[in-house]
């Protein structure tokens, strides 16, 4: 039997170490996260999750990632099950993270658009919840509202995912806490900055940034704010896990200090008659390596994408600073992780689960 030394360089190194490394990362204890069980419920939003649930969702699914893709290891977890994905809007990532990550873990993945389902038109939400409960295990749908997913959860007998909606996108967020948590070795301390507009990715950030002991500085231009009411919830989750949580509407000021720099589109789909407008008061909001000369020195850039020039240019997106694919590629291994979690008993078989 020969023996083979992993290139501190190599992948499958990098990821034992991600591991062997965690207990000293600021995440809770094995045995914390051990007794954390999210078979059968739903995700709308990251603010019904405490902070040991997302953290067990992010073990889970660097796990998964660890024994498929750098193990090379089958795992048919989800054989003989199927997911309905419903989608309102179109999207690149979304659908093939959810389908290939479901496909590659032996289920079976039936892609639903509006031309495909009578979601709310010829038939009721509520309807369509109760048959999807006979039909498959589990849904994922996104949504122009959020009120729709809420409407399916209330009605259906099955786990729904938000896949996005008007409010949140959190499975968006678990990918970029995932890559961060690779990228640093830690998450607990480090500043996120946001620069662009109060959309539903930030909406989620507020939501999970705190109980993950992340600082949170956010930069939007006069009128484009967070909600209210989310404003409000991120402020309590701040003072409950100790972090900071600044509002601004100069990027300078959001960006100074922080580790890393995010933004997204400022047009999202259905926005488009505001374009205009919208591209005239976001003036000032491009990131560039401007941006970056008052963060910290080993900054770094996220964008869910898809991306506009107007919103971070070339310089900087395409630099060693920018983990935007790793990050895409993270929606895979996240999603995967999230549904493993709420369909099975699974428990990560990573080399060093003692946190």
């Amino acid at each position: 039997m020969s023996l083979r030394l992993l290139s501190r360089n190599s992948p499958a190194f990098k990821c034992l170490k991600f591991f062997h490394d965690w207990p000293a990362r600021g995440f809770s204890s094995a045995a914390s996260l051990g007794s954390v069980n999210l078979k059968g419920r739903s995700c709308l939003t990251l603010k019904d999750f405490s902070s040991d649930e997302i953290k067990r969702l992010l073990w889970v699914s660097g796990d998964l990632k660890h024994r498929i893709k750098h193990e090379k290891q089958d795992l048919p977890l989800l054989k003989g099950k199927s997911i309905a994905m419903i989608f309102e809007k179109r999207s690149t990532r979304t659908r093939m993270s959810t389908e290939t990550g479901f496909a590659l873990l032996g289920g079976h993945p039936c892609f639903l658009t509006s031309q495909d389902i009578h979601l709310g038109v010829n038939e009721s939400s509520t309807d369509t919840a109760r048959v999807l409960s006979g039909l498959c295990d589990i849904v994922l749908a996104r949504v122009y509202s959020h009120s729709t997913l809420e409407e399916l959860d209330k009605e259906a007998s099955i786990p729904i995912i938000n896949g996005l909606s008007d409010l949140y996108h959190p499975i968006q967020i678990m990918a970029d806490f995932l890559t961060l948590q690779e990228h640093y070795g830690s998450l607990s301390g480090l500043t996120v900055s946001w620069i662009g507009d109060g959309n539903n990715i930030l909406h989620s950030f507020m939501m999970t940034a705190a109980k993950l002991g992340v600082h949170l500085k956010i930069a939007t231009p006069k009128g484009y704010e967070p909600e209210k009411s989310v404003i409000q919830e991120a402020e309590r989750l701040s003072k409950e896990h100790g972090t900071q949580l600044i509002l601004t509407s100069d990027p300078m000021e959001a960006a100074h200090g922080s580790n890393v720099l995010v933004t997204d589109t400022w047009v999202s789909m259905g926005q488009e008659e505001q374009k205009k407008k919208r591209l005239k008061d976001f003036q000032g909001y491009q990131i560039t390596m401007q941006t970056g000369s008052v963060a910290k020195p080993d900054w770094t850039f996220l964008h869910c994408l898809p991306r506009k020039m107007e919103e971070v240019d070339d310089q900087v997106f395409y630099s060693s600073r920018s983990l935007v694919f790793p990050e895409a590629e993270n929606r895979k291994w996240t999603i995967m992780g999230l549904m493993v979690s709420l369909l099975t008993d699974y428990v990560p078989q990573s080399p060093m689960m003692k946190f």
